[in-house]
C-alpha cells in the first residue's frame, strides 16, 4: 500500500467534543463514514502532533459505507485511485478502535445520495498532493465533495486552512519539507483542505464506536 493514501491534511485549534457512544448504531446504512488510524510512520506522527479528531482520536482516513443487497463495501481514495473496498478489507486494516460517523436524520437523504455520487467517481486518480479540486481525491476530499454536491452544491462539512509546520513553530515538518520535494511541489501551507479529524468533529454527524 502507498505511504501517501494513508495521509491526511493538517489542521490547528480543533475543539473535542465528548466520547464517541456505545455501539448501539445498528446495522451500516448508505452514506454511513467509518474513520481509521492507519499507521503510517513519520508522516503521520508529524501530523497527530498537529492534529485531533473526535473525542481527541487520531485518524488519517476514512471511507463511505455502500451498500449493495447483501454486501457491504468502502468506497474510498486510497492506493492509486477512488476504488470501492470489501468491508472485512478495510476493518482489518488497521488493529486500532473504528469510529462510525452517521449523518444526522435532516441529512440522512443527502448521505443517501452521495454514496450514488461517490459511485460515479471510481477509478479517479488519488491526489497525493492534497491539493483542493485538481481533478484528484484524497480520502476525506472524495467525502466533502459528495456530500456537497448531493447538498445542491452547498458544502455540508467545512475546508479549513492547512499546516504542515511544527506545533507552536514557523518550521515546516522535515519531512514534509522532503516529501513535497520530492514530488517537486511547493509545500501548499495556508490552503484550504480538509482532513478525516475534521470531518469527524463535525456536528452534521452522531458518533459511534464500530465493533469489527
Amino acid at each position: 500500500m502507498r505511504l501517501t493514501s494513508m495521509l491526511l491534511l493538517l489542521i490547528l485549534n480543533n475543539k473535542l467534543p465528548a466520547n464517541a457512544q456505545p455501539s448501539n448504531y445498528g446495522k451500516l446504512r448508505n452514506g454511513d463514514i467509518l474513520f481509521q488510524d492507519l499507521d503510517c510512520g513519520p508522516l503521520c506522527e508529524a501530523i497527530e502532533s498537529v492534529t485531533k479528531g473526535y473525542g481527541g482520536r487520531h485518524f488519517s482516513h476514512l471511507g463511505l459505507v455502500s451498500i449493495i443487497a447483501d454486501s457491504v463495501f468502502i468506497i474510498e481514495a486510497i492506493g492509486t485511485q477512488v476504488q470501492k473496498t470489501a468491508i472485512d478489507k478495510f476493518v482489518n486494516r488497521s488493529e486500532h478502535e473504528i469510529l462510525l460517523g452517521r449523518p444526522k436524520r435532516k441529512f440522512s437523504n443527502i448521505a443517501k445520495q452521495s454514496v450514488v455520487i461517490a459511485a460515479r467517481k471510481l477509478s479517479i486518480p488519488y491526489d497525493n498532493a492534497f491539493l483542493y479540486n485538481n481533478g484528484k481525491y484524497y480520502c476525506s476530499e472524495l467525502v466533502y465533495d459528495v456530500f456537497k454536491e448531493a447538498n445542491t452544491n452547498k458544502p455540508v462539512f467545512a475546508l479549513e486552512p492547512m499546516t504542515f509546520k511544527m506545533p507552536n513553530s514557523n518550521k515546516f515538518f522535515p519531512v514534509w519539507v522532503q516529501y513535497y520535494k520530492d514530488l517537486n511541489l511547493a509545500i501548499p501551507e495556508g490552503e484550504m483542505g480538509i482532513n478525516p479529524g475534521g470531518i469527524s468533529r463535525s456536528k452534521k454527524l452522531k458518533m459511534y464506536r464500530y465493533k469489527k
